[in-house]
């Protein structure tokens, strides 16, 4: 089992994107999203909660361990300064705290980063490694958490929201930026575009593509703020 598992030398494929298994895996998520949406007022969603944090800190604590235990944890690549990496933290956090501070940042975080890493994945691996499994896992979960605390918690945000969010990218990504300088890592695609196909492959050359980002990033995060906003506006309308 263990060596087409977790051996970091079998399972290897560069060009995972829209292959068989990752359409497979897109199906599934869709399908997690629908069970979710339709059984959001279900007693069952009070163990959901829970089952999504367990999923948030097994998926970092197993990915840790297999770095460090196949030797290839590196400075370079394994800090908690991706933004994904940080939404599972965040993601924990909301889910024990029921913090509606989080989640307006995590929201926009989770929903515009993991989802792109769904589409896009930036994997070498293929299923069943692990690798594989957790990649999409722990990003399925991120996306799921934040739904949940949308159907099943109420939570909402504003355009506030996502300028606060907008602030703390920015700040996080200067962050990266610094410890991309000091050890030769790429956090946050700071440093370098991802060797898999991306949206940055159409944003033009380095250092023009973070400038896009940052106009991506805001016509993102006011495009995630109008379902709130259709919807506080269509409340109004029948009352």
């Amino acid at each position: 089992m263990k060596p087409f598992i977790f051996d970091p030398g079998t399972h290897i494929d560069r060009n995972l994107f829209l292959s068989f298994e990752h359409l497979m895996t897109l199906y599934i998520f869709g399908c997690l999203v629908g069970l979710l949406f339709l059984y959001r007022h279900h007693q069952i969603m009070k163990h959901v909660r829970w089952i999504l944090f367990a999923t948030l800190v097994l998926s970092e604590v197993s990915l840790l361990t297999w770095t460090v235990r196949t030797g290839l944890w590196d400075i370079q690549y394994n800090l908690p300064l991706h933004l994904c990496t940080i939404s599972i933290f965040s993601s924990t956090f909301m889910l024990v705290t029921n913090s509606s501070k989080v989640f307006e940042v995590i929201y926009f975080f989770g929903l515009g980063g993991a989802f792109q890493a769904i589409i896009t994945p930036e994997l070498f691996y293929t299923f069943p490694h692990f690798r594989f499994l957790h990649y999409f896992i722990a990003h399925f979960a991120i996306i799921l958490a934040i739904l949940y605390m949308i159907w099943v918690c109420k939570f909402s945000i504003t355009f506030r929201s996502a300028i606060k969010a907008f602030l703390v990218l920015n700040a996080l990504a200067v962050v990266a930026f610094i410890v991309n300088l000091l050890t030769g890592a790429n956090y946050m695609y700071l440093a370098r575009k991802p060797t898999t196909p991306s949206i940055l492959d159409w944003l033009g050359p380095y250092p023009w593509y973070i400038l896009w980002l940052e106009v991506i990033a805001i016509v993102l995060f006011l495009l995630l703020c109008l379902p709130f906003y259709v919807k506080k506006t269509m409340s109004k309308n029948t009352n």
